[in-house]
């Protein structure tokens, strides 16, 4: 089925992008159920479980209670709306975020429990609180979620945020680099085989419904995601006009600074540009660099400028951005790494 957006001049004019750390906190929720959905994300799964207790599994968390977290994804991976409102603006706060889900009405978290299930029953952790029209029920199990939610982040997202967050500004660079170059087309060409941009409609197919949404002058927001398996509009069509789209680069994220195989190399330029080197493959900017290395921006200028000025790598601006890459003569110098 397939979802669309149907965006106006102004529309298009309007769409930005931003940051949400609590939705990141819940699609994450995908992961730990299902650790098949993505094999790039079985580090970072395997430390939240040996933090929460359970190195073996979710399912025996009583203490934390782990069957009420996991109630929230349902057999279809949906979620429910409540839980990922729009951000209104660029970067807020987790505990912004949470405030916003706290003063949800008891009709719209009930609503958005059953629509999430559908066509199932709602699992038995939430079955009791949404059985009637118990309001007070409602709201007793929205506050839990909410807390519930609240010490999860603590223990599995709070501690990569800083990492996460620079990953995802470096992808919402590269799309207004596209957007600047190549208007709305170029923008979505290659953020996922899953969406196609055409006379002015957005079409997001693999849905689990059918709708059509006019923007009218609302304007999209964009929510890169590093747990998002694959674009996601809102599951009611009344939502505010948003997308989610998986994040580039994420395979970078849980993995350890580059080894350098060949102590010549490190012996000759150091440890730490010898890593840089082995990088420059492709064209990279400081920021991620640094993302990747787990240092600061400011440490790898120090070793780029070296690189630089001896002519192992080369510099060229992209927008706001410089980017780095070897030289013919760095890749003669690195060329022996790895084999």
């Amino acid at each position: 089925m397939v979802v669309t957006f149907e965006l106006g001049v102004e529309d298009l004019a309007d769409t930005r992008f931003a940051l949400s750390p609590l939705h990141e906190t819940v699609v994450s929720l995908r992961v730990l159920r299902e650790p098949g959905l993505s094999a790039l994300h079985l580090p970072w799964r395997r430390s939240v479980l040996r933090a929460l207790g359970e190195p073996d599994g979710f399912d025996g968390l009583d203490s934390f209670d782990g069957r009420l977290l996991l109630s929230l994804v349902a057999e279809r991976r949906t979620l429910p709306d409540f839980l990922t409102p729009r951000p209104e603006t660029f970067g807020p706060a987790f505990e912004e975020e949470l405030a916003a889900v706290r003063r949800t009405a008891p009709e719209v978290v009930r609503r958005d429990l059953l629509d999430t299930h559908l066509p199932d029953p709602p699992p038995e952790p939430l079955r009791t609180a949404l059985a009637g029209a118990d309001d007070a029920a409602v709201a007793r199990l929205r506050d839990a979620l909410c807390e519930l939610l609240r010490r999860y982040w603590e223990i599995a997202l709070r501690p990569e945020w800083p990492r996460m967050r620079l990953l995802l500004e470096a992808d919402m660079t590269y799309r207004a680099r596209r957007l600047a170059v190549g208007g709305a087309r170029l923008l979505f060409a290659d953020m996922h085989p899953f969406l196609r941009w055409q006379r002015g409609v957005l079409q997001i197919s693999d849905m689990i419904s059918r709708h059509h949404v006019a923007v009218s002058g609302r304007g999209l927001l964009l929510v890169p995601s590093v747990f998002a398996h694959k674009p996601a509009p809102p599951l009611s069509p009344d939502g505010a006009p948003s997308l989610s789209y998986p994040c580039r680069g994420v395979a970078t994220l849980w993995s350890g600074p580059p080894a350098v195989d060949a102590p010549a190399l490190a012996a000759l330029v150091g440890a730490s540009k010898a890593r840089l080197l082995t990088m420059l493959d492709e064209p990279l900017a400081t920021v991620e660099l640094a993302r990747r290395l787990r240092v600061t921006p400011s440490a790898v200028s120090q070793h780029l400028r070296v690189l630089h000025a001896t002519g192992l790598v080369a510099r060229a601006r992209d927008g706001r951005q410089v980017l780095y890459r070897r030289t013919a003569l760095g890749d003669g110098l690195a060329g022996g790494v790895g084999e």
